[in-house]
């Protein structure tokens, strides 16, 4: 949120010429990517098809509020990592991520296609958003929705929300293709307020609390290959870190839409 109050401010602070203001529209195509307990190194990594929608008021060629929705997968799976105490620990999820958000852009240089002299510009954002998930895993051939579990002994009948606020943050590069189109090809990474985009965040629960053995085994699953379970109770079973993280990377196609009046950008 500092962020966002920080660009604002330049907004209302920064000087120049007035210009006509424009209205962008357009679609995005790309990948997601997670970052959190089961995958805390590789931020860059995207795992899965990506796509949405965007329209935007540019103030002018510098400053712009794109209101967008986004979505997406993310994933993880321990079985595949490089670390081998996650290996053991053996744990997986993926979940739908559906965002709306409201992002303000800085552009580097003065842009308006078909009008500013510059065919090119990168550009920062930031901003708010709301985030949609829902994690499950696959076990023994099925589909489990783990927040109806209880892994880390919460209470079932009121478990984590599936939804949270999130802080879009990013950068890429908006070129200007033909006439009013422009090109953008963009990297955000958004910091959600939950640790349960992954269904995991804390200690291993006392087993014989949970509701069922289904429970009992979704909560600790290192010994399904070796018959040697060590989720022992209240020992560490995410980063303890208090937000998961995922991201969009992608390519955005745009058409914006010009006042005759609007005057040639220098």
């Amino acid at each position: 949120m500092k962020r966002l109050h920080f660009f604002l401010l330049l907004l209302i602070l920064t000087p120049g010429r007035s210009y006509s203001q424009t209205w962008e529209v357009g679609g995005f195509m790309g990948g997601s990517g997670y970052a959190g307990d089961l995958n805390p190194v590789k931020l860059h990594r995207a795992t899965d098809l990506a796509f949405g929608g965007q329209i935007k008021r540019n103030f002018n060629p510098v400053w712009a509020l794109k209101l967008n929705i986004m979505h997406g997968t993310v994933r993880a799976n321990d079985a595949a990592s490089d670390d081998p105490q996650n290996r053991q620990r053996n744990l997986s999820f993926f979940s739908p991520v559906t965002e709306f958000g409201l992002q303000l852009e800085f552009n580097f240089f003065k842009y308006v296609p078909s009008l500013s002299s510059k065919l090119y510009t990168p550009y920062l954002f930031t901003g708010v958003g709301q985030v949609t998930f829902n994690p499950k895993t696959k076990y023994d051939g099925n589909t489990y929705q783990l927040s109806l579990y209880g892994t880390e002994g919460q209470n079932v009948n009121d478990t984590y929300r599936k939804a949270a606020v999130s802080v879009p943050y990013g950068a890429g590069v908006k070129y200007n293709v033909a006439g009013k189109w422009s090109l953008i090809g963009e990297i955000g990474y958004r910091t959600a307020f939950t640790d349960y985009l992954d269904d995991v965040s804390g200690r291993y629960p006392d087993k014989s609390l949970l509701i069922n053995a289904t429970a009992v085994a979704l909560s600790d699953r290192s010994g399904e290959q070796t018959g040697v379970y060590t989720g022992v109770y209240g020992t560490q079973r995410g980063d303890f870190r208090k937000r998961d993280t995922y991201m969009f990377m992608g390519i955005s196609l745009t058409y914006t839409i010009i006042p005759n009046k609007c005057p040639v950008v220098d």
